[in-house]
């Protein structure tokens, strides 16, 4: 028989759930002051994964998706570290995320700025942008390259 508490830590977590994919790490932490044991938020969260309500592969897509318009891949792959998911399901998602890099910083730049730095000042200023932004200084380098390209 199923417990009261169980079943109002399952509606918990189907409402975090019903807002966006979680990841199991983070589920379990929201989850873990409602719950008298660590056991008992795990039960809960392998019968939601068994359920197929909560997927580590569906939450790195996710995240991806919403990240990756404005973030670079290191910052995505910081913020996958964070949640603990397991180096097989991120490897390939940021390895497709690797290959527009370039684009999305031009494009992060160009919403942010839209004009070439005036001096070194602001060359400065906007890598740091960037690089804060999580995109690598090899991208930031071609951002500025053809930032120059498309001036001469």
């Amino acid at each position: 028989m199923i417990r009261a508490a169980t079943l109002s830590l399952r509606a918990r977590a189907l409402a975090h759930l019903a807002r966006r994919e979680h990841s199991r790490f983070e589920l379990a932490r929201k989850l873990a002051p409602h719950a008298s044991d660590e056991q008992e938020v795990a039960d809960v969260l392998d019968a939601l994964e068994q359920a197929g309500h909560l997927s580590s592969q569906r939450f790195v897509e996710s995240l991806v998706r919403r990240r990756s318009a404005k973030y670079g891949v290191r910052r995505v792959e910081q913020e996958l570290a964070e949640h603990k998911i397991a180096p097989e399901l991120k490897l390939p998602m940021l390895d497709s995320l690797k290959a527009g890099e370039e684009e999305r910083a031009w494009l992060a730049w160009e919403r942010r700025f839209g004009t070439p730095p005036a001096d070194l000042t602001e060359r400065a200023r906007q890598q740091r942008f960037l690089v804060a932004r999580g995109f690598t200084g090899e991208t930031v380098s071609a951002v500025f390259k053809r930032l120059r390209a498309s001036r001469d």
